[in-house]
């Protein structure tokens, strides 16, 4: 057994015991030969490994920015008063309570984890109800929420590609129609790009990891998705879960892979039973396995390795780190991943959508995928939509297709839309003079995630609560995304209680420039992006803000001015 089962041997604890203790770190170390002090460094720092002992039931609450403005503050106290817990606290026996970053349920606010199930749309009544069914030994299993995303939207018959009736082995079949060769060139042709958010062309990592020979290679989808607002990932999953694996297949197919692994992200453990179980379907029917369709020597396995709760592992070099037994922390790379990635070997890692969407190009042809779309950005993308929209849910759209049109009647009919988060918090933010702005490369693209908020929504809550979030979410190996985002919370803490200045706003800018130019990762490189965008896309806001100016505002304290009538009283008193 090596150190790539060590995220492994954790969940195991954590799963029996509810924490990690000593005594499992020493039995750990022994059987992996990795000390004590390594494996007390991996469990810090992912949110769901515990070393002290939690509760029967452990809650985990989401409190991203549509959470909060949905009601969080209501659940939460409901959720302390009801268990008799506060939150971030070891709890008593039966219930311990933690903040969470987004759970990928952004469409159905409030929600929270408890003991890794969905409970999601909670009112102040139902978390009353929740947790006295706990008391009384109900099985949570019985009263779970059903949390598939709406499909609200997609092209037309004749042009959707991903939410289209599925078959099942269809693309596996089509592809060994051509050489492994033919399928990548098919890839690159169709001009399919990464859509994890760096926007990479898939058909050039294909042929980087083909190109490397190697004696073993690895095929990894990362399914780690956790920038707020983003669950497009979970909807493949939960929807069309066979176009990933047949993506995988492919993708080994075409660079010489024989083995896949599916980075889960804890949050979508209670996905893992019916994705294991169509997994032995394939097997079955010898879509996986051994000389796969009778095919041989072509041989690809599929096995799934859970995460434990961080942001940062949504990067590719994090995520192998991560995968390897350490920290998911972002190293400094020699190499590309197609060349030293995983255990060292040629690596290909791709995301959900990216695989799925490579299943159907195969299967479709690259022609009728380069049919749709625009020039640089053809065939369509899955964007979810939450906040201030009618219907929050799962977008199947072309590409080249406006933000008008997607905030319309005829889609997520928002309701007074001012300000867009596009691609979640490290992305862009948009007024309502951009609007018109359409999503594909030629412009505007889009990682997945579009948070809509109307006229009444504070933009300084918003940004407040993002950079909260990446403050919490760095990984802390870099001292500007550290202690950047750090100083940019408290930016935006001191314009909240009207002491700010322009010379405020200046510096904000300033820390964002040096967090972008000096960061390690693509995750702390874009973390002050966009409240960066909004002190420019919406000056009037910001200059209510700044406050007057006058001849006091920068004159320092005078302690001894402070306290000599104190001191004056004192002597007065001795007299």
């Amino acid at each position: 057994m090596d150190r790539t089962q060590l995220l492994n041997k954790l969940w195991e604890y954590q799963h029996e015991f509810g924490y990690i203790s000593k005594n499992a770190i020493s039995k750990i170390s022994k059987s992996l030969q990795v000390s004590n002090i390594e494996i007390e460094s991996v469990i810090s720092f992912y949110h769901f490994f515990h070393k002290q002992p939690t509760g029967k039931n452990i809650i985990y609450l989401n409190n991203n920015i549509i959470s909060e403005l949905k009601g969080f503050e209501d659940i939460k106290t409901t959720f302390e008063k009801e268990t008799g817990c506060n939150f971030n606290e070891q709890g008593n026996d039966e219930f311990s309570l933690f903040e969470t970053s987004c759970i990928g349920l952004n469409d159905q606010e409030p929600a929270a984890l408890i003991n890794f199930l969905p409970f999601t749309d909670l009112t102040p009544k139902k978390v009353k109800l929740i947790i006295q069914k706990i008391k009384n030994g109900e099985n949570l299993k019985d009263f779970a929420s059903k949390t598939k995303s709406k499909i609200q939207y997609t092209p037309k018959e004749d042009k959707t590609v991903l939410f289209r009736p599925y078959v099942m082995g269809k693309s596996i079949k089509e592809g060994l129609k051509y050489s492994s060769q033919e399928v990548i060139d098919k890839i690159t042709k169709s001009k399919l790009l990464g859509l994890g958010g760096a926007f990479f062309p898939a058909g050039y990592k294909w042929q980087s990891c083909k190109n490397n020979v190697d004696d073993i290679k690895y095929i990894i989808c990362n399914a780690d998705e956790g920038e707020p607002g983003t669950f497009k990932d979970r909807a493949i999953l939960q929807h069309v879960p066979g176009l990933l694996y047949e993506g995988m297949i492919l993708a080994g197919y075409a660079t010489g892979a024989k083995e896949g692994i599916i980075y889960l992200r804890a949050e979508y453990l209670y996905l893992l039973p019916e994705l294991e179980k169509l997994l032995e379907e394939f097997y079955s029917k010898n879509l996986l396995g051994k000389n796969i369709l009778g095919v041989e020597g072509y041989d690809f396995d599929i096995r799934y390795q859970i995460g434990a709760g961080s942001y940062v592992c949504g990067a590719a070099s994090a995520l192998i780190e991560s995968m390897e037994g350490r920290r998911g922390e972002p190293p400094v790379r020699m190499w590309s991943a197609t060349k030293h990635g995983f255990k060292h070997k040629p690596t290909v890692v791709n995301n959900v959508e990216t695989l799925a969407y490579a299943s159907r190009i195969i299967e479709l042809g690259e022609d009728f995928f380069l049919s749709l779309g625009t020039e640089e950005s053809p065939g369509t993308k899955l964007i979810s939509i939450s906040g201030d929209v009618a219907k929050p849910g799962i977008y199947e759209i072309e590409y080249g297709t406006s933000f008008k049109e997607l905030l319309g009647i005829e889609m997520s009919q928002a309701t007074a839309p001012y300000f867009l988060q596009v691609s979640g918090p490290s992305g862009d933010c948009i007024n309502s003079s951009e609007f018109d702005r359409k999503i594909c490369k030629e412009d505007l693209l889009c990682g997945g995630a579009l948070m809509v908020f109307n006229r009444n929504r504070d933009i300084l809550q918003i940004f407040r609560n993002f950079m909260e979030f990446f403050k919490e979410e760095s990984c802390g190996v870099c001292t500007p995304c550290r202690a950047g985002n750090f100083i940019l919370t408290e930016k935006v803490k001191k314009i909240q209680r009207g002491l700010c200045s322009q010379e405020d706003l200046d510096d904000i800018k300033q820390w964002g420039k040096i967090i972008k130019l000096s960061s390690r990762c693509g995750l702390g490189k874009t973390s002050p992006n966009s409240l960066m965008m909004a002190i420019d896309k919406f000056p009037d806001y910001f200059n209510i803000k700044i406050a007057p100016s006058n001849e006091d505002q920068h004159v320092e304290f005078d302690m001894e001015n402070a306290i000599h009538e104190f001191d004056s009283i004192i002597k007065d008193t001795q007299l």
